[in-house]
């Protein structure tokens, strides 16, 4: 099979990314317990690096030192120490020729290990679906959390938009806003979380608000010329079957509303990429946002680790594709397929008790074969 489509540059903003192979964006609660990147995360970014994926999105980033956290052990970006941590990553993703982006998040109602705050928060005050992640040190339900207010609110935006801006000093090449899988900006987004009846409820395009907010904060202070993009989804860690109520009319809407927001690039994330989204006979979420917001550079994720998946999504009208478990289990794919290599299975059942970085996946590509490990709803 010729896999060229895959090895073909792609530009983002002014960033030229030397082929279309992307690492998706993983929890993998590596950092201190202050949140610093430390060694075991730049041998890990690093590898992917050396593997020649042409763009790494880093793990979620929380944002403030109040309830964005969702993990014991996650990295964040709200001080000196995080920034100089996550700059020894980037300086050694540099170093091998990769480009990294920064992938901001705020938990919500889903936080189940936060340092600052022991309440949670979210759009309206409902339980979510679901229980905790054992493998990132959650048990039982998922607490009760507290409506946001509106001062709230606009105080998270900020903290959004001073977390982009240490990125850039971080080293990093772009800026992910993590609007997708139950999380806070996707608690405002999806009907049955977000309850309100003020600028931030409402419709399909009311729920968005918040995130077209951060979106236009973040680009203010970032700048015109650094790559900015959303991350969205319909399925949640918490609720992996989760759908959009409005169907194709909604997906019509929200993407061509970002289309216009000042965005670069969208990434959406589905369990099997290339799947209809909502009817059976209808198209992938891939191909409605490429139908309806073509002007943007269109990231795709969810099960494209088979060469041939990953090119039908090319055809569906993704511009890069972003690997989860085939990363994992081969973090030199692009290599691998590109000399016809073959590639390792992903194995499930290799997942310690906790979902951390393990020491056997820190050898690298140029001979050793990591041991791959499970990923979770999120990946």
């Amino acid at each position: 099979m010729n896999h060229s489509a895959l090895f073909q540059s792609q530009q983002i903003n002014q960033l030229l990314l030397p082929n279309r192979l992307a690492v998706a964006p993983m929890t993998r609660v590596s950092a201190s317990a202050d949140g610093v990147a430390g060694e075991r995360m730049r041998q890990y970014y690093q590898r992917f690096a050396q593997g020649e994926f042409g763009l790494i999105v880093s793990e979620g980033i929380y944002i403030d030192q109040a309830w964005s956290q969702s993990y014991e052990f996650q990295s964040g970006l709200v001080n000196e120490a995080q920034q100089r941590g996550w700059r020894q990553v980037t300086q050694a993703v540099h170093q091998h020729g990769g480009r990294i982006f920064a992938q901001l998040q705020h938990a919500g109602a889903l936080s189940q290990g936060n340092r600052y705050r022991t309440q949670t928060v979210a759009p309206s005050a409902l339980r979510p679906k679901g229980e905790q992640m054992t493998f990132y040190r959650g048990e039982g339900r998922y607490p009760l959390p507290r409506a946001l207010e509106d001062g709230e609110i606009q105080q998270i935006i900020a903290d959004f938009a001073a977390a982009a801006e240490r990125a850039l000093h971080a080293g990093f090449d772009g800026i992910e806003i993590h609007g997708a899988n139950g999380y806070l900006l996707d608690q405002f987004f999806t009907a049955y979380s977000n309850q309100r009846d003020d600028r931030w409820g409402g419709d399909i395009i009311g729920r968005l608000s918040l995130s077209l907010a951060v979106i236009d904060a973040v680009r203010q202070r970032i700048g015109r010329a650094v790559p900015l993009g959303i991350r969205l989804s319909q399925g949640k860690v918490n609720d992996f079957d989760h759908k959009w109520d409005e169907g194709e009319a909604g997906a019509k809407s929200v993407f061509q509303r970002l289309a216009t927001s000042g965005i670069d690039f969208l990434h959406v994330t589905e369990h099997e990429a290339w799947q209809p989204a909502f009817d059976a006979a209808g198209e992938s979420l891939a191909a409605l946002a490429h139908r309806h917001a073509p002007s943007l550079t269109l990231i795709a994720n969810g099960g494209l680790h088979q060469p041939q998946r990953a090119l039908q999504l090319t055809e569906q009208g993704a511009d890069v594709i972003a690997l989860g478990r085939g990363a994992l289990a081969n973090p030199d794919w692009p290599r691998r397929v590109r000399q016809g290599l073959a590639l390792q299975a992903f194995d499930r059942a290799l997942l310690g008790p906790i979902a951390d970085i393990k020491a056997s996946e820190l050898r690298l590509a140029s001979g050793d074969v990591p041991v791959a490990v499970r990923p979770t709803a999120s990946l």
